[in-house]
Formats: structure tokens, sequence, C-alpha cells
């Protein structure tokens, strides 16, 4: 039995199910016992989804990380994102992408459109300079924007590989918990997901920061109220 094997049977057995040799008792052979999981971890926050609570709470955990976070209502949101994209010379967008979004004037910029039947390459995509998504929820607890694929937000390699990304998200998709996120996951548990805590960073063994190492080195946050 490799340890694999016995890391995965020693987790069927504390669940109460069959595993390959080995039973809940560690015996051969016995049926093995139901086995009560406890679940007695918190299941959702204080404060309501998209309360002005949550997002006070998510802002401040975007900023620690380092992130840029842009407050702004719909109507404004167009203009911020062309504010933001001025200093760019190109942007990726998804296939769902709103239109309404890139409405605004926004100089040179050129806009690469990332389509199932036509996705950009490696390549191509690095030498884009950001991308632009929407996002599925926002945990405020741990400052999160999780992506799952949605066709508002792409594939996962348009949102790593360029250097900026901007990601709308709105207020009212701001849970406090992560379980309150995973079950909002769960209902599409195939799409593969993208967990966003700030910037790409990392640290070597003196603590000295990189930014942009495994993903995008600036992230523009537009909170949409």
């Amino acid at each position: 039995m490799t340890a694999r094997e016995d890391v995965l049977n020693r987790v069927r057995a504390a669940l109460g199910r069959p595993g390959v040799g080995t039973t809940a008792a560690g015996a051969v052979g016995a049926a093995p016992a139901a086995v009560e999981v406890p679940r007695e971890y918190r299941s959702a926050g204080a404060d309501e989804p998209g309360s002005a609570a949550a997002v006070a709470q998510l802002v401040d955990r975007l900023v620690d990380y380092r992130a840029h976070v842009h407050e702004v209502t719909a109507d404004e949101l167009p203009r911020t994102i062309a504010t933001l994209l001025g200093d760019e010379a190109s942007v990726v967008v998804p296939p769902g992408i709103d239109e309404g979004w890139l409405g605004a004037p926004a100089g040179d910029v050129v806009v690469r459109r990332d389509l199932p039947e036509a996705p950009l390459s490696a390549l191509a995509l690095d030498e884009v300079s950001a991308v632009l998504t929407a996002a599925r929820v926002a945990c405020s607890e741990t400052g999160t924007i999780v992506l799952d694929g949605e066709p508002d937000q792409g594939r996962r390699a348009i949102s790593l590989v360029p250097d900026v990304h901007l990601c709308v998200v709105r207020t009212d998709q701001v849970v406090q918990t992560l379980p309150e996120a995973v079950r909002i996951l769960a209902e599409h548990p195939a799409r593969p997901q993208t967990w966003i805590s700030g910037p790409s960073a990392t640290s070597d063994i003196e603590l000295d920061r990189v930014e942009g190492v495994h993903g995008p080195r600036t992230l523009h946050v537009l909170l949409v109220s």
C-alpha cells in the first residue's frame, strides 16, 4: 500500500466509508461503522451579504494586501475603467464582458478579446498590458475575490498572465465568511476557480516581498454599488 492510499483510507475510515483493505476500525473485511462528521463551524457571519459592514471589511483587507480599491456607482464605472486603462497599451477581456464597461473613451488602448473559438496564446497574453474581468463572489473576512470561469470572467489564463488586473465586484456579491462564499461556488462545482487575495506576491527567506510572481503585479478592484 502506498502512502497516498494509506492517507485516503484513513479519511474514508473517518467518514465511515470502506477503503482499500482498511476499515473504520483498521481491520480488514469488517464493515465500517457510520461516523457523524462534526460541522459546528460558523456557516455565516454577523454581517449580511452586501451590507455596508461587509463591504467596509473587504475594502480594509484589500488595502492591507496592497490592492487599489475604487468605490464607484454603475454610471461611474466605464469612466473609471477608462481612466485606469489610460496608461496601458492594451487590455484583454473575456467573451461575456459587459460592453457598457468599455463605453467610455480609452485613448489608444487596444482591446483584445479572448474567445472560446479563438483563445489568445500565452505569448499573446504576455504582450497584453491589462485584463478586465467581473467576479463571482468576494469574502470580506479574508479579503478574497473568487473568479469561477463564467463568461464575464473568462478562462484562468487571462487573469494570471497580464501584469494589471481590473476586477469588477458588485457590492451585493460581498459575503462575510468563507462558508458563505463556498456555498455560492458550489452551485457550479465543475468550474475552475481563481482565488485572489491582493496582487500576486511572494517573499524570500529574508522576507523581501516581490510582487507579480504568480499573477498580476497590480490589482484594481472596482466595487460597484
